[in-house]
């Protein structure tokens, strides 16, 4: 649990260029907002490592196509990069890493439609420590199991209202499903469609991979898989950026569609998201995935590429 104290907010406010500096231990939302009566609205989490925000571009960019999802007008991107250097600079002032190791950031975007009546919007960054669970589940690993999300595969196309591609504030479903999967003695959820695919985390994209050798016997092969996008998932930044890495490194990519089977046949899987970086899945269901070994030498290899990811 994250207290006050080590968070730092600033607000989107056309007064103040940098951005307003806000007492996290006192009220700042009004009751009325509909961010907070009706989960209208959108956010972005990304990571800050030594100040600096990584994949900055790809989560301003994914804002602002969540936003026009909605229907909700935004603030430019110049806005939020200034009040996104304000809110890390005052946080690092505040609370000085014990070490280079230790300093990582939690960066939160935030931009709900408003109070009601309000023609503008709410818009606000928050900046707070990572997690000791999201060190850890980088480290040992994580046991998920399967949920069906009550959608078929073909549902963003069909039905573009449930905004399905768009990270909302609505996320009372995803933590629902959290919660489940912790009274199950497990750590997280991998969502899948009610046709049979597999789409996503609560807060994650799915990765698996292959290790294989070549047709010649004369070199490994190491293919990458994500399931596809148009099954109704969001875009992964991480993902993204962590594919482009790993193409230029001589990795196979592909993406979907993906069922079960596919993941339980896998050598390694991951869940991966900005902040807990490459979750090794150890078990699905109570099985094992993979190899230890060789998931234990891919995820070196991932994080290697990951590292270098700006």
């Amino acid at each position: 649990m994250t207290s006050p104290a080590s968070v730092v907010l600033v607000f989107l406010d056309p007064a103040f260029p940098a951005g307003r500096l806000a007492d996290a231990s006192q009220p700042q939302l009004m009751a009325t907002d509909q961010g907070a009566t009706r989960g209208d609205g959108v956010f972005e989490t990304m990571l800050a490592v030594g100040g600096a925000v990584r994949k900055l571009q790809a989560h301003l960019d994914r804002l602002e196509g969540s936003a026009e999802a909605l229907d909700v007008v935004i603030p430019g991107q110049d806005q939020w990069r200034a009040a996104i250097g304000t809110g890390v600079a005052e946080y690092r002032a505040q609370h000085p890493a014990p070490s280079p190791a230790e300093d990582e950031l939690v960066v939160k975007l935030v931009a709900t439609r408003g109070v009601e009546g309000a023609a503008s919007p709410t818009c606000w960054v928050q900046v707070s420590p990572v997690g000791a669970a999201a060190r850890r589940q980088r480290e040992t690993g994580i046991d998920v199991i399967l949920l069906d999300r009550g959608y078929d595969s073909g549902v963003a196309e069909r039905a573009p209202w449930l905004l399905m591609g768009a990270k909302t504030l609505s996320y009372a479903v995803n933590m629902a499903a959290l919660r489940h999967a912790h009274k199950q003695g497990a750590d997280d959820v991998i969502f899948t469609s009610s046709d049979g695919r597999v789409l996503e985390g609560p807060t994650s994209t799915v990765l698996l991979a292959h290790l294989e050798t070549s047709d010649d016997g004369a070199r490994p092969v190491k293919r990458l898989i994500t399931p596809q996008l148009d099954s109704g998932i969001l875009p992964g930044t991480s993902q993204g950026a962590l594919f482009t890495a790993a193409k230029a490194a001589g990795w196979e990519l592909g993406y979907g569609p993906l069922e079960p089977q596919d993941l339980l046949d896998a050598d390694a899987v991951w869940l991966i998201s900005s902040i807990r970086l490459l979750a090794p899945v150890n078990h699905i269901d109570g099985k094992e995935i993979g190899t230890p070994a060789i998931q234990k030498q891919l995820t070196a290899e991932l994080n290697e590429l990951f590292a270098g990811i700006q």
